[in-house]
């Protein structure tokens, strides 16, 4: 594959992932398994679901449409400035609003975009941003951004962060993800994408504000290693919700998809599994998806499925794809 076929896959992986998990979002795994036993293809919102009530089998959440947003942004001015940001996510909340939907903007984001519209500079509103938040939708500078120079790279991921996710452990874990997303759009096997989104996390440095929360990279060794232990999928479900955790705090998260994308199962296994896992379903799997994508591993995912997610949500995969890989090509050296 090229890196156009991965950069495409990469953004139709994670989309797909992501209206995977979209049913079971903020459900542990006891109302899972009562409202729909496993899941195992795209399916609808069931009675417990809350956050996206009503919502048909294939729709994408606010981790796909925010990375589209990411993805525009950055083709338009070749980075993310933090304002075009965040003032493209807030028309984003007012027409999720419009549409009734309560898939709105996540903790971190939320707090940052109201202090920055008191007043506070770009480079202080997001000090407290320790979610996912900023990982989710880090994809395209992965695509568009390569690692041939790291310190570029990282000051490419957290200028499309800090406005809203400006900790070291948010920071981290979007390093991560689109560090293996990068990785993987130049040719890397998916345990070595992981493995080089790792190192940039660790190679982090200073930059974001400290807090407490534990290191993504040492947390995701550890997550690596641990989930390894377990054969059948209940045993792994139960680690990965009761132990390694799946929630939307980055230190929880970032660790089970990188767990997860280490796993020697299919990609279809894997998203399934991302998909059944609890928490933050939808946004765990689309960041596997993501990396997955990157690394041109579809395995087992039904093609039909990917389609019908695209088209039923009017994704611009293609045109999104090649600009972004047409960044990267002018990037590369």
């Amino acid at each position: 594959m090229n890196e156009l076929s991965r950069a495409t896959l990469s953004l139709e992986l994670g989309a797909y992932a992501d209206a995977l998990g979209m049913p079971t979002q903020d459900l542990d795994l006891d109302t899972i398994r009562a409202d729909y036993g496993f899941v195992d293809r795209l399916v609808g919102a069931g009675p417990s679901q809350v956050i996206a009530s009503g919502a048909p089998a294939g729709m994408v959440t606010d981790d796909t449409e925010q990375t589209f947003i990411i993805a525009r942004i950055l083709i338009e001015h070749g980075c993310v400035p933090a304002g075009e940001l965040a003032t493209a996510l807030i028309e984003w909340e007012k027409d999720m609003l419009a549409r009734g939907s309560l898939d709105l903007l996540g903790p971190s984001t939320k707090r940052a975009l109201t202090a920055l519209a008191a007043g506070a500079p770009p480079s202080e509103t997001g000090k407290c941003g320790t979610t996912n938040g900023a990982a989710m939708r880090i994809s395209p500078v992965g695509i568009a951004f390569p690692l041939d120079d790291e310190g570029a790279f990282i000051d490419a991921v957290v200028q499309a962060s800090e406005v809203t996710h400006n900790t070291r452990v948010a920071l981290q874990g979007a390093v991560f993800v689109g560090g293996a997303v990068s990785a993987g759009i130049a040719g890397h096997s998916r345990e070595d994408a992981v493995l080089l989104g790792l190192d940039l996390a660790k190679n982090l440095g200073d930059r974001g504000s400290a807090v407490c929360a534990p290191d993504i990279y040492e947390r995701s060794r550890w997550a690596i290693e641990y989930l390894r232990h377990f054969d059948s999928c209940e045993d792994i479900l139960d680690a990965l919700f009761n132990v390694i955790c799946t929630s939307y705090a980055c230190h929880e998260s970032i660790p089970a998809v990188a767990a997860l994308c280490s796993l020697e199962r299919s990609a279809q296994d894997i998203l399934l599994l991302a998909a059944n896992a609890g928490g933050d379903t939808d946004t765990v799997g689309a960041m596997c998806g993501a990396i997955l994508g990157a690394c041109g591993d579809a395995t087992g995912v039904p093609r039909a499925e990917l389609d019908r997610v695209v088209a039923q949500n009017a994704l611009p995969v293609q045109k999104t794809a090649q600009q972004l890989v047409h960044l990267r090509i002018s990037k590369e050296k």
